[in-house]
């Protein structure tokens, strides 16, 4: 009997060998390019010198690779049967089953994008970068694929969070070395690390130490005095690594602060425990709120003037850029010896909270494109304004707490606004607001959820902190509680009464029954606005008339509207301005 050709028996030979690779589960092509087995799945890359990445499939254990050829090959084999049975029907199932089994595929394959988005993010952002510097100093493959070896939890930013990295077994690495790199790579402030080198499954474990506490309220022990010890000028945001006080001193550090953060990220809980500080030690806040109602708790308040009109908002910041300008005119005649020990003299501490910045800016430019004239100039005077008062110095005593969700250049009205803002609180933050933001500080740190935790940036340095949580009660108790002082609101813009002609002077027993009385009986339900009633109102500025609507239960009810500015009864506002006079109200 004669044997089979040679070549045949090579063709056996390779088919055998095929069917033999094909049921343990290994590459088809013969090159084992990891450490998996049949049972287990790879870890490391075993073949040295290769030319390209080693596909995801090469990690996985044997049997589940037989899973997914027989499967593939059962359904083969399923279509092929039927089509010999029943070619009719096949093409029929093909025509019209085909669109649906593609339809489902799309679908699939959309919702699997979808559900991994934040993974491949976290691929991407964060350990791809740290694979290719920990590649060289392991000792390993960069064709390794880095999900294999480098385990990081999509919230590792988080205080339970616990990062794994597996260790080649040769262990002929630099300890130091790859401590330093997985602190940069993953921006950790602070971290420890466990070495586990013993037997075949060295790893190492990096969780966060000395982290901030996990919440911070008034009643935490300790709390109320270190409140009540900062100084004036520096208020308490919170507790970093180790309960390390954290806090601004505006007169020294940065005279404004700049709060970047999404909806829900609590922002007005910051503005609010700052501010309440302020009050507490005895200075004076204007609260432009746009939204209305983001710090009811404030309303009331001596020495708080609390805008929500857009027209309110405007010209108080006119007013204040006005004041800005006063006081650094006092300043300039003062000199910096006199101001050094005596502060106050250019004028009690005024802590401007502006929500929501985006919204803001836009209805100022809405605002202004609406009452100007032809003669007014194109810009907001308002904006202007603004833009001063981050430019003056720390002497003048106004200072600026800005809140935005998108503090972008144009939302701030220029990127030279931004840079006046040496403090930058971020929460919530995406990679791209803090490349805008804090470029200087590299890499970004990982956001967290975690309710109440900030990343702080002064100085080139990102400090992550546990904000200070304190209820609207809890603050306006301690607002309430402070010292004693000026407690009034800034009367700006103060226009002195003109003096009456020689010729036209009267008597204090005429004024009522002529000068006054004829301005009043006149026209007394005659609609007017606050400006107007500025002129006419002696010793009433523009700014107390405002404080009085929101804060004096006295102040006349509005009896109508013109466009975005409240009216009232001249009659009414006169009544009661002299009811004022007479009960000595300032």
């Amino acid at each position: 009997m004669s044997s089979p050709p040679r070549g045949l028996d090579e063709a056996l030979d390779n088919l055998a060998t095929l069917a033999a690779r094909f049921l343990t589960g290994e590459d088809l092509d013969g090159v084992r390019r990891t450490d998996a087995t049949f049972l287990h799945p790879g870890r490391r890359i075993i073949t040295k010198n290769l030319d390209a990445p080693v596909r995801r499939s090469s990690y996985r254990a044997g049997w589940h690779r037989l899973a997914v050829r027989l499967t593939a090959l059962a359904a083969a084999a399923g279509a092929a049967y039927g089509y010999a049975q029943s070619p009719d029907a096949a093409a029929q199932v093909f025509t019209y089953g085909g669109p649906a089994v593609m339809l489902a595929t799309a679908a699939g394959g959309v919702a699997y994008r979808v559900k991994g988005r934040e993974r491949r993010e976290l691929l991407g952002e964060w350990v791809e970068p740290l694979h290719q510097a920990l590649a060289d100093p392991l000792g390993i493959s960069e064709h390794t694929d880095p999900a294999s070896y480098l385990h990081v939890p999509l919230d590792f930013g988080d205080d339970d969070a616990e990062i794994r990295i597996d260790l080649p077994l040769h262990l002929k690495f630099n300890r130091d070395q790859v401590a330093e790199l997985v602190m940069q790579k993953l921006a950790l402030q602070n971290a420890s690390f466990s070495w586990r080198l013993a037997g075949r499954d060295p790893h190492l474990i990096v969780k966060k130490k000395d982290r901030p506490p996990t919440s911070l309220g008034l009643d935490d022990p300790g709390v109320r005095d270190l409140l009540a010890s900062v100084p004036e000028s520096a208020p308490l945001i919170g507790l970093g690594a180790g309960r390390k006080k954290v806090s601004v001193d505006l007169d020294h550090d940065s005279p404004h602060v700049l709060i970047s953060a999404g909806t829900g990220g609590g922002k007005s809980t910051i503005l609010r425990t700052i501010a309440c500080q302020f009050l507490h030690n005895g200075a004076q806040a204007h609260i432009l709120d746009f939204k209305r109602i983001s710090h009811t708790w404030a309303r009331g308040i001596p020495g708080v003037t609390y805008c929500r009109d857009i027209s309110d908002i405007h010209d108080a910041l006119i007013d204040l850029g006005a004041e800005g300008h006063r006081r650094i005119r006092l300043a300039e005649q003062l000199g910096d010896d006199v101001l050094a020990t005596d502060p106050d003299l250019v004028g009690p501490r005024n802590v401007i909270l502006l929500e929501e910045i985006n919204a803001t800016m836009a209805q100022l430019r809405r605002y202004w494109e609406k009452i100007r004239t032809s003669d007014d100039p194109k810009t907001s005077p308002a904006i202007d304004a603004l833009a001063e008062i981050l430019f003056m110095g720390r002497q003048v005593r106004l200072h600026v707490l800005l809140v935005a969700q998108s503090a972008t250049a144009r939302a701030l009205g220029g990127p030279e606004m931004r840079e006046n803002f040496s403090t930058r609180i971020l929460v919530r933050y995406t990679m791209n607001a803090w490349k805008m933001l804090v470029p200087e500080v590299t890499p970004a740190p990982k956001p967290t959820r975690h309710p109440g935790r900030v990343q702080v940036v002064l100085g080139g340095t990102a400090r992550e902190t546990q904000v200070l949580n304190l209820s609207e009660a809890e603050a306006r108790a301690w607002a309430m509680a402070g010292v004693p002082g000026q407690r009034e609101p800034l009367t700006l813009r103060k226009t002195p009464a003109p003096a009456p002609a020689p010729d036209d002077r009267v008597t204090d027993e005429e004024e009522p029954t002529t000068q006054r009385a004829g301005t009043e009986t006149a026209s007394e339900d005659e609609l007017i606005g606050l400006r107007v009633a500025q002129q006419e109102l002696e010793g009433v500025s523009l700014a107390s008339l405002r404080w009085a609507r929101i804060n004096d239960p006295e102040f006349p009810d509005m009896a109508g509207q013109d466009g975005q500015e409240y009216l009232y009864r001249r009659g009414e506002l006169h009544r009661w301005a002299r009811n004022r006079m007479a009960s000595g109200q300032p």
